[in-house]
């Protein structure tokens, strides 16, 4: 487990403030909010993934021709 120090700034300050006034402790307030910018990151760049998949050629003819064996078998 890692200890950390951190500057904050003004507007740090705020917002730790604001996420601590019901009575959630520093640490675990931080400990949140990196784990809420991993889980924005991560989906952020799944979602790049998606978008770059779906604009490309070759993975939208294999995608076509999956769903044409799906029919096919469907239809059987």
């Amino acid at each position: 487990m890692t200890t950390l120090t951190v500057r904050t700034d003004s507007e740090v300050d705020h917002a730790l403030a604001a996420l601590t006034a019901d009575g959630t402790s520093t640490s675990d307030a931080v400990r949140a909010a990196i784990l809420a910018a991993y889980r924005e990151r991560y989906y952020a760049e799944l979602r790049t993934a998606a978008e770059e998949a779906a604009r490309d050629p070759e993975d939208l003819a294999e995608v076509q021709a999956i769903r044409a064996d799906m029919d096919a078998l469907r239809a059987w």
